[in-house]
């Protein structure tokens, strides 16, 4: 025997015994039952969020999605497959949010004497509610029987029809949509112009999911299919989206010039009202001086100037140190007359530093539950929880997105939460130039929520082809342009501000123009192939041959 033939024959040897212990892993994964399977589906949750930033083990997905198709089958087989899905779907949302969401619990640090004890309500509660979504994949995965391809399928369905639910049911929390994972590059989140964040999403939800079919292959040699399937579709997303960037080289703006201020005032000093002047000193600072004229917009984080839209003394004071000729784009919290009473708003105000007038402002509309407002507010009231909202009414709700023209610029204010929510970025019909995002990560510490929060930025700004300017208090400060590339970024508990010039705004986007329809469309095709079951069976044995 030659050394080729004698190396191939190992090499086959090899990846039999490979595909024999995968199939056993598989074996004793759907035997699980009880707690240990509950276990199992958390863990493999768990393992599927390290996917997210800022870790980005894209493999952790493929790990997760087959221990939970796996654990899928063995509920099917038991004497409660119904209400075993459930569970197990419940399980595995609980470790995926957990790991997702641990970061939330941080806020209550920052006023450790008043809130630390909710920690472990914030920790674990968040995860509890938001896995029932995944329990409802659960269920709907294991009502449906048939072959491993279509068992897949239905699982892909139904995790993904399980986001789009969590993304607008009780306002929504679409936080770490699984297409989210691929966002540390631009070229493979490209694909989000055209079909959106929960079409992108589907489509990572099915490669994930393939290489679990592997163990089902009739043969070693056919196991290798799937995974190649998968990989060959990741690879044509880098592909695709990496020749639109090609196609479209960077592109800016010769008349507009931002500075984004990230001035890292820790978290415990920006709620004081003895640091309000100390705050405004560290921003200004950062911000160019009088004699600069060469900025367009200074852009500052959530709240860095409160009342400055209500109070001429700020913004005087402000006015008289900003660059000369410059508009500064700030979030300041403002006082607004409602029904004979003061309320108060998230807002954002645009201040012209020439003339200290100003020039615009907008409300933040949706708004943080518990954190900007009291949601089922008699009941929670009742049970003592109305500390949770600041003032005592919570903060009152804009009327919606919003574009404004500022220097003959048109720029659409995002408020921090408002960031994470897919096509309300800006009103429908009318487009700005660019988006400009104030926020503050600094409640949250050095966790994983600043950066995945970046991310939702990075998304939105391919989703609707504009550039977006991203300062914050701290967390990570950005200049976007329309395809997702960073012009620059300003890291976690960095003091700095970095200047560029605007960049074009793209093309309109398909999704931009007709939202979630080609997401629609893509789903109910997969539904009708998962309903029409001669279809499935025939694809998934040319696939498998089982």
């Amino acid at each position: 025997m030659s050394d080729v033939a004698y190396g191939g024959a190992s090499v086959k040897r090899a990846f039999s015994a490979a595909f024999a212990r995968l199939v056993r892993v598989r074996e004793v994964v759907a035997r699980l039952s009880g707690w240990r399977a509950l276990a199992a589906n958390a863990v493999a949750g768990a393992v599927a969020a390290s996917a997210f930033a800022p870790l980005y083990i894209w493999p952790g997905l493929a790990v997760g999605f087959a221990l939970f198709l796996w654990t899928l089958d063995g509920a099917r087989s038991g004497p409660k497959p119904l209400r075993a899905g459930f569970l197990r779907g419940w399980a595995f949302g609980f470790g995926y949010f957990i790991v997702s969401t641990y970061w939330m619990s941080f806020s209550m640090l920052v006023q450790a004497e008043e809130f630390a004890w909710m920690m472990p309500i914030a920790i674990l509660g968040m995860p509890a509610f938001l896995g029932l979504f995944m329990a409802g994949a659960g269920l709907a995965a294991t009502a449906v029987s048939g072959g491993a391809g279509r068992r897949a399928l239905a699982l892909a369905l139904a995790v993904s029809a399980s986001e789009y639910l969590r993304g607008h049911i009780l306002t929504g929390l679409p936080w770490n949509l699984v297409g989210q994972a691929l966002a540390a590059h631009a070229a493979p989140i490209q694909l989000a112009a055209f079909i959106g964040p929960y079409g992108l999403s589907f489509i990572v939800i099915g490669l994930s999911i393939l290489p679990a079919l592997a163990v089902y292959a009739a043969s070693p040699q056919r196991a290798a299919l799937p995974v190649a399937a998968a990989l060959a579709g990741l690879a044509g997303l880098y592909a695709l989206g990496g020749l639109r960037l090609v196609v479209h080289p960077p592109s800016d703006r010769d008349d507009v010039l931002v500075r984004v201020v990230q001035p890292s005032v820790p978290q415990r000093e920006k709620i004081d009202p003895e640091f309000y002047w100390r705050n405004l000193d560290r921003n200004l600072a950062l911000s160019g001086g009088r004699s600069d004229e060469r900025i367009t917009f200074v852009l500052w984080g959530e709240n860095a100037a409160p009342l400055i839209a209500d109070e001429p003394s700020p913004r005087a004071y402000v006015s008289e140190a900003l660059p000369e000729g410059a508009v500064l784009l700030a979030g300041s919290v403002r006082r607004i007359e409602r029904d004979g009473r003061t309320r108060y708003t998230n807002g954002f105000a645009a201040l012209d530093a020439d003339a200290g007038e100003i020039l615009g402002v907008y409300d933040k509309h949706h708004l943080v539950p518990f954190g900007e407002y009291l949601p089922f507010e008699g009941l929670l009231r009742a049970v003592g929880l109305s500390q949770l909202a600041p003032f005592a009414e919570g903060l009152y709700p804009g009327d919606g997105p919003k574009t404004l023209d500022i220097a003959g610029v048109r720029v659409s204010p995002v408020i921090c939460y408002e960031t994470i929510f897919p096509g309300s970025i800006y009103p429908r019909g009318d487009r700005p130039n660019w988006i400009a995002i104030v926020t503050n990560d600094g409640w949250y510490g050095d966790t994983s929520g600043p950066r995945q929060h970046l991310d939702q930025a990075r998304l939105r700004a391919v989703e609707s082809g504009l550039p977006v300017a991203r300062a914050a208090n701290t967390g990570v400060s950005a200049l976007i342009d329309g395809y997702g590339r960073y012009r620059f970024r300003i890291d976690l508990y960095e003091a700095d501000a970095r200047e560029g010039a605007l960049p074009e705004a793209a093309p309109e986007t398909l999704y931009a123009r007709i939202g979630d329809a080609a997401y629609a469309l893509m789903f109910l095709s997969a539904a009708a192939l998962l309903a029409w079951p001669r279809a499935a069976k025939s694809l998934t044995r040319r696939i498998l041959k089982s």
